[in-house]
């Protein structure tokens, strides 16, 4: 059978991939028939109406589904097509109480037009009461243009199915959260995110750049047990009161968190072995600060600080000593850690800066253990960021794919080197992202030695 979706015309590229991550999840199959990112309406083909509602159960990009009766270039060829697929169809809904609404896109309809045409759908024959308000049957009129033009370019008639959840991005609006960073991704993405990497009841799924929580609670939301660390211990431990667990009481979802920890992908203390059925996060992009790990440049010990006769390190308000970190390198960690703890099928989605700029592009990371299923774009002024979704190949597939991050840059040497060394995107962040005069300011100290912070609780 034939549907049609109603998408919301932003975040074009996440739209496909949302439809069939969502596909997967509920295990229908889909086919694309007619489908362009500069089009908010979408057909396809699904097996049942049953599937159509699986779809829109959890949809965030659509406004909903419909059971496509026609569709043609003019009024004359949609007709014909109503009445040449449809019209076994029309006897069972003609007591039905029925409503027809009219959806346009780039053009506006005067009342008078909407029911003009409204009525040459007469031939329908429905003769039930019309319920403006919650009505048996809705029908819907949708006309696509192109910008500045008068005439559609398509025109669609279909029967209502289902809303999706759209709304649910209002439910966890950053402006209602009670603990949030000026990094907290907001909810929109967010639950894109979790939806793209197929989170669901029965799994795990781990951020290990934590921050807020964001992503954890879009996760847990769809119902995945979630855990989250940060190297930070700042955004772990909170702050007056508040932490990451305050959001999750606050959305009733305490019993989805497992527990947040300070750590890097460098330092993990999570087991060795594939349990986790997917990883969802947003690295820092160091461009606020170089990028950081735990340790210290040398990678020897320091002596053991005392505060009030205990450690320092044991005090609450400790904060670890870091050393300087590529983002290269950080990339090839993180896709390394998902082949180690992904169970088969299990995704990896995180996000990629990259600048609009072919001098500093920066290419996907790959890994033979790993499948990329997406590359979704959020486009701004002169740079962009992509959100990638692979998916962790079994044991015994053999991949054709050739890692791009060559390993050495795990082992940078970054004595004397700047920030701006250890990150290009960083730098043409400040050089070129900005109109650049002789006297601009591109911050390019080199990196100091970390040492452990000495604080009193």
């Amino acid at each position: 059978m034939e549907y049609l979706i109603r998408f919301v015309q932003v975040h074009e590229s996440f739209r496909k991939p949302e439809v069939e991550a969502l596909a997967a999840l509920a295990n229908v199959d889909v086919e694309f028939l007619d489908y362009s990112e500069c089009s908010p309406f979408c057909a396809l083909r699904l097996p049942n109406e049953a599937a159509a509602r699986a779809l829109m159960s959890r949809s965030i990009l659509s406004k909903g589904i419909y059971e496509l009766w026609g569709s043609g270039a003019t009024y004359e060829e949609l007709h014909d097509k109503i009445r040449s697929r449809t019209s076994s169809q029309w006897a069972q809904y003609s007591s039905c109480s029925f409503r027809f609404d009219f959806d346009t896109y780039q053009v506006t309809r005067s009342v008078l037009e909407q029911t003009e045409i409204i009525e040459s759908c007469s031939y329908l024959g429905f003769n039930g009461r019309i319920q403006m308000k919650d009505p048996e049957q809705i029908f819907r009129i949708f006309e696509n243009y192109d910008h500045g033009t008068r005439a559609p370019k398509r025109i669609y008639f279909g029967r209502w199915i289902a809303a999706s959840q759209r709304h649910t991005i209002n439910n966890y609006s950053l402006k209602k959260r009670n603990y949030i960073s000026t990094t907290s991704m907001d909810s929109e993405l967010a639950l894109l995110t979790a939806n793209i990497s197929l989170a669901g009841p029965g799994k795990v799924f781990y951020d290990p750049f934590v921050g807020t929580g964001s992503f954890p609670i879009a996760c847990s939301h769809f119902g995945a047990i979630t855990m989250g660390s940060d190297i930070d211990s700042r955004m772990v431990r909170g702050k007056d009161g508040l932490d990451i667990r305050t959001s999750f009481r606050q959305y009733g979802l305490a019993d989805k968190y497992l527990d947040g920890f300070i750590s890097d992908l460098t330092h993990s203390p999570l087991k060795t072995g594939r349990f986790l059925d997917g990883i969802v996060c947003d690295p820092p992009y160091g461009v606020r600060e170089g990028l950081r790990v735990l340790g210290t440049r040398d990678g020897g010990g320091k002596e053991v600080h005392l505060i009030d006769g205990k450690p320092a390190y044991l005090h609450d308000n400790y904060l670890y000593p870091k050393r300087p970190y590529s983002f290269e390198a950080m990339l090839a960690d993180l896709l390394e850690f998902a082949t180690t703890h992904l169970v088969d099928d299990g995704r990896l989605s995180f996000w990629m800066p990259t600048a609009n700029d072919e001098d500093v592009y920066l290419a996907i990371p790959t890994h033979s253990s790993l499948e990329l299923v997406s590359v979704c774009v959020q486009s701004f002024n002169k740079w962009s960021r992509r959100l990638l979704t692979y998916r962790r190949l079994p044991d015994n597939t053999n991949s054709i794919t050739e890692p791009v991050i060559p390993v050495i840059s795990r082992e940078i040497d970054t004595k004397g080197h700047t920030v701006n060394d250890l990150n290009s995107f960083r730098k043409r962040y400040f050089q070129g992202f900005k109109t650049s005069s002789p006297d601009q300011f591109v911050p390019d100290e080199t990196v100091p030695n970390s040492e452990p912070m000495r604080t009193h609780p």
